[in-house]
């Protein structure tokens, strides 16, 4: 983690010249707002069909995704506010059997950015802006599931930071502080953290994005069974625009968290197509 973050002020220092931010005044961005639902009904299915669609249950899968920015533009400060928020459920019913309900997605996070606009680089990996930044974030769940507590997670962050280029929309580098209430008594953790969002526009109405994350859990001042070792998270999408801002996106979600009082790592590969929606409300005055 040291070694990446001094690679990456090294590259800024190197390809840097001294800076005065272009853009000036609010950006208010709806990133994305989706909906992936997929249904299978069966009816008079029996297993000793020699189709799988006849011996099928059927099953609901809905899961919906908001992504919002503001973000305000100063001469030599950028501060950025978001809204993620993440739900779904699987409904499946099996023959002659109850209904059975799972969660596939349930998150919920506020977070407000202060980054100092240090440098400006023009010619590198498509040009960005560097800085260091501070961070503080909330993160909670929509609802309690299967007897879990709610998760209420107050986290801050400070590190370097490579955003608002072209093609890289952010990378950063962090030492992470948060304090976890979902259980009593509460703990004070703490990680080192880097991530990534980038995209690019293969052609006109076609942009490929990615973005993912790494967290490596360092201390915990209360012990619990759930305390995790690291976690990674990971998304690629291919956004086609269909009209207005409207676009189709197949996609690949990649999820793995290591705990640190049980062996094994659980993963989650989730792959699908979900239609979106994304718009500028406003945007930064370029100077």
């Amino acid at each position: 983690m040291k070694k990446l973050m001094l690679l990456v002020a090294a590259v800024t220092l190197l390809s840097s010249t001294a800076f005065a931010g272009k853009k000036e005044g609010w950006e208010i961005e709806l990133r994305q707002l989706s909906l992936n639902v997929t249904s299978t009904e069966v009816h008079n299915g029996d297993e000793r069909f020699d189709e799988a669609r006849a011996e099928a249950d059927s099953q609901t899968f809905i899961q919906g995704k908001l992504d919002f920015a503001a973000k305000y533009f100063a001469n030599k400060l950028f501060w950025s506010n978001t809204i993620l928020g993440e739900y779904g459920k699987t409904y499946v019913r099996p023959r002659d059997k109850e209904e059975t309900v799972t969660e596939n997605a349930n998150k919920l996070l506020f977070t407000t950015d202060l980054t100092y606009r240090m440098w400006k680089v023009e010619n590198f990996l498509g040009g960005f802006e560097a800085g260091p930044f501070a961070n503080i974030g909330y993160e909670t769940q929509f609802d309690n599931y299967n007897g879990h507590p709610l998760r209420k997670v107050l986290r801050g962050k400070a590190g370097a930071k490579l955003f608002e280029g072209k093609y890289l929309k952010e990378l950063y580098v962090a030492y992470v502080v948060e304090a976890d209430y979902t259980y009593r008594p509460e703990s004070t953790d703490t990680a080192y953290e880097a991530g990534f969002r980038a995209e690019k526009e293969i052609r006109d109405g076609v942009k490929l994005k990615a973005n993912a994350y790494y967290r490596d859990y360092q201390t915990y001042t209360k012990e619990k069974v759930s305390d995790l070792d690291y976690e990674f998270e990971g998304e690629v999408r291919l956004d086609v625009m269909l009209w207005n801002n409207l676009s189709v996106a197949p996609f690949l979600n990649y999820y793995c968290a290591s705990a640190q009082r049980f062996e094994g790592v659980a993963q989650n590969w989730y792959t699908g197509v979900s239609i979106s929606y994304s718009t500028f409300f406003k945007k930064a005055v370029e100077k």
